[in-house]
C-alpha cells in the first residue's frame, strides 16, 4: 500500500503543478491543434487524389490519429524536464532523506505525464470531433486508442527521463525532443501514406515506432480496417521499446538516489 499511497501523492502533486500553470497546457497543444486545424483544412483535396488514401475517407479521418500520436510523441520527448527541474531546485533530494518509497518517485512521474497525455489526447479528439471526425467503432475504440496513445506516451517517456538524469540539463532535454520530434513524424505514416514518399523514406517508415503505433490507431478509427495483426503489432513494438528506455531510466536513477 505504500507504494501505491506514494505513487497517487506525486501524481497529484504533478497534477497541482499543471493545474497552476494552465499555459503549458496551451502551449504543448498549440502545435498538434495547428496541425489538426491547418494541415487538415490544407491538404483535404489530397485524399481526392485516386489510389493514394484509402477509398471513402477524408484527409481528417485519415490524419486524425498521426496527429493524436504525434501530440504522445513530443509530450513524452519533453516529460525529462520536470525531473530535471526535481533535481536542481533540490526537491529530489529532499524526498530521498523521507519515508517516501523509491520506486514511487519515478512510478509517480510516468504515471502523471500519461495522463498528461491522455488529457491533451481527450481535448485534441473532441476538437477533431467538431470538424467532423468520427470513431468508426464508437466509445469502445476510442478507450482503446486512449490506451494505445498513453502506452506510446509511457514507453518514449523512458527517452527523456534518461536524458534528463544524464544531463541534468531541461535545455538539453528540449534540444534533444525537439530534434527527434519532426524527423521521425515525417518519416512515418502519421500525415500521408506510405506509397506518397519517396522510396529511401518508405524504408524508414517501415521500422519507425510512430508508423506502427498510427497503423493501430488509424485501423480503429476508420470504417472496415480493423486489423487484430495492426493492434497487436503496435502493442509489441511499444513494449519493446518500454522494455529499452524504462530500463536505461531505472538503471540511471538508481544511480542517482544512491
Amino acid at each position: 500500500m505504500g507504494l501505491l499511497f506514494d505513487t497517487q501523492y506525486l501524481v497529484v502533486r504533478a497534477l497541482k503543478k499543471l493545474v497552476r500553470n494552465p499555459i503549458l497546457i496551451f502551449f504543448s497543444l498549440f502545435q498538434p491543434i495547428i496541425f489538426l486545424v491547418l494541415f487538415t483544412q490544407l491538404f483535404s483535396k489530397f485524399a481526392q487524389v485516386p489510389g493514394l488514401f484509402p477509398t471513402g475517407i477524408t484527409y481528417l479521418e485519415y490524419a486524425t490519429p498521426g496527429i493524436l500520436m504525434q501530440n504522445a510523441f513530443s509530450s513524452a520527448l519533453q516529460s525529462g524536464t520536470s525531473i530535471v527541474e526535481d533535481l536542481n531546485s533540490g526537491f529530489l533530494q529532499k524526498m530521498l532523506v523521507t519515508q517516501v518509497n523509491r520506486p514511487a518517485i519515478l512510478m509517480g512521474r510516468l504515471a502523471s505525464d500519461a495522463l498528461r497525455v491522455t488529457i491533451q489526447s481527450i481535448i485534441i479528439t473532441i476538437l477533431a470531433y467538431a470538424l467532423g471526425f468520427r470513431f468508426a467503432t464508437g466509445v469502445v475504440g476510442f478507450l482503446v486508442t486512449l490506451f494505445v496513445i498513453a502506452f506510446f506516451g509511457f514507453a518514449w517517456s523512458g527517452i527523456s527521463l534518461t536524458l534528463g538524469l544524464r544531463t541534468k540539463s531541461s535545455e538539453t532535454v528540449f534540444a534533444i525532443g525537439g530534434f527527434l520530434t519532426f524527423p521521425l513524424l515525417f518519416m512515418s505514416t502519421a500525415l500521408v501514406p506510405v506509397t506518397a514518399m519517396p522510396t529511401w523514406m518508405q524504408d524508414v517508415s517501415k521500422v519507425n515506432p510512430i508508423s506502427f503505433a498510427v497503423t493501430a490507431v488509424r485501423d480503429i478509427s476508420i470504417p472496415n480496417s480493423f486489423s487484430l495483426s495492426a493492434e497487436v503489432s503496435a502493442l509489441v513494438v511499444i513494449a519493446l521499446i518500454a522494455v529499452v528506455t524504462m530500463g536505461a531510466t531505472l538503471y540511471l536513477f538508481r544511480k542517482v538516489i544512491s
